[in-house]
């Protein structure tokens, strides 16, 4: 009581120096100091007020900008996309569920009848009846159809069908073997694949659906018989495989495939380029490729080089390429001294301008016997090994069967 008493007063104080500061200049010097005082509190009171109002609604203003500029991101846009999407999944799929419920109103059937059935008693030895005759009925189709099948299968073991596939990047003959269940052998000897190595990307190869291999016959009067013999693999099998009888008498030149059969070891290592080892066990520089090149004794001229020029250090030895037997040791204005290893299949090797050799005609060599050392004997411009292969009395790039 005594504050708002205090309050009146002091208000009552203040009206009365308003008036009398409204009065003429004869007013004291006092009086109009206590005017300008109370303007001044006044005043700062009416400040204050507008400056938290203008304070408060500058606040607002920047989370209004904030909430809304969030919004225009594009992560916030995901999330609530995302939520909405969520939401909208949520009521579908209790659409569906409350679609997809049995209305237990619509839950009826069974056998109607106006009176009591008479053959109840008998219900149950009639379904048993019916169940056994069901089960009897299946149990024949079922061997019936097995029966079937297995011979459609024997059938189908017989048949030989083929498929096309589109080499990759990447692809390795094994790895399409694999891929098909069939050999290595297969794909070689169908695709008729003398080099494995040079395979290519967009190359499409036929790929059998059993394994084996083409056989070429070699002579009139062979026989499936006689073929599957040579080869260790059922006759029968390739007999029916094509579509001829198994004692049928075959011409020369005509092509079978034989199921189950493979490559004989030499061959797969040709086609593999892994039959020869290389004749130098030290680091060479390949100086002169198989193959037409410019003579190095002629001047331009186009001369064709039979073999590859190793060039090493004079005095490296020199190994044999593969296991065989030495058929000829000697000197010649061509090739200095050289020597003539033959081995099996139909391949020889030729070691040419050699310093000196170190077998003689008639030894057997392996890839570990040492059987000359490099020289520069003969037609060369430096120490260097020829090496030519021949394969059935051609040659043929030793680059194609080293390993």
């Amino acid at each position: 009581m005594s504050d708002k008493i205090g309050e009146k007063s002091f208000l009552k104080k203040c009206e009365a120096s308003r008036e009398a500061y409204s009065k003429p200049k004869s007013e004291s010097k006092l009086e109009r100091k206590f005017d300008l005082k109370f303007d001044n509190w006044t005043e700062t009171e009416t400040q204050k007020k507008c400056f938290i109002s203008e304070r408060f609604q500058c606040i607002i203003n920047r989370l209004v900008k904030s909430v809304g500029m969030s919004f225009k991101s594009n992560s916030v846009q995901v999330v609530c996309l995302s939520v909405l999407g969520f939401c909208a999944g949520v009521f579908l799929t209790c659409l569906l569920i409350t679609a997809r419920r049995p209305d237990s109103r619509h839950g009826v059937g069974g056998l109607e009848t106006s009176a009591e059935p008479e053959y109840e008693e008998n219900l149950s030895s009639l379904l048993a009846e019916v169940e056994n005759d069901i089960a009897s009925a299946e149990n024949g189709g079922a061997s019936e159809v097995a029966a079937e099948n297995a011979a459609n299968s024997d059938a189908d073991s017989s048949i030989i069908t083929y498929q096309t596939y589109r080499v990759k990047s990447g692809d390795m003959i094994g790895f399409i073997a694999d891929a098909f269940d069939v050999t290595q052998d297969t794909i070689i000897s169908v695709n008729n694949i003398k080099q494995s190595r040079l395979i290519q990307p967009g190359q499409y190869l036929k790929i059998p659906s059993m394994p084996g291999i083409i056989y070429t016959v070699k002579k009139n009067g062979e026989t499936p018989a006689t073929i599957a013999e040579k080869y260790k693999v059922n006759g029968e099998k390739c007999a029916s495989a094509n579509y001829v009888s198994l004692d049928t008498e075959l011409k020369a030149g005509t092509s079978l495939f034989v199921p189950d059969a493979e490559l004989d070891w030499a061959t797969r290592q040709e086609i593999n380029g892994d039959l020869f080892k290389k004749p130098l066990h030290a680091r060479y520089w390949l100086s002169s490729n198989y193959g037409w090149r410019a003579s190095p004794f002629n001047a331009g001229k186009r001369t064709f080089h039979g073999g590859v020029d190793m060039a090493v250090s004079q005095g490296t030895p020199i190994y044999a390429a593969l296991d065989g037997t030495v058929t000829a040791v000697g000197y010649n204005a061509t090739y200095g001294n050289y020597v003539i290893i033959t081995h099996h299949s139909g391949y020889k090797t030729l070691y040419g301008h050699m310093k000196t050799t170190a077998c003689r005609k008639g030894n057997f060599v392996y890839t570990n016997t040492i059987i000359g050392y490099v020289g520069s004997t003969g037609m060369s411009t430096g120490p260097h090994l020829h090496f030519t292969v021949y394969k059935n009395g051609k040659t043929i790039n030793p680059m194609t069967v080293l390993n």
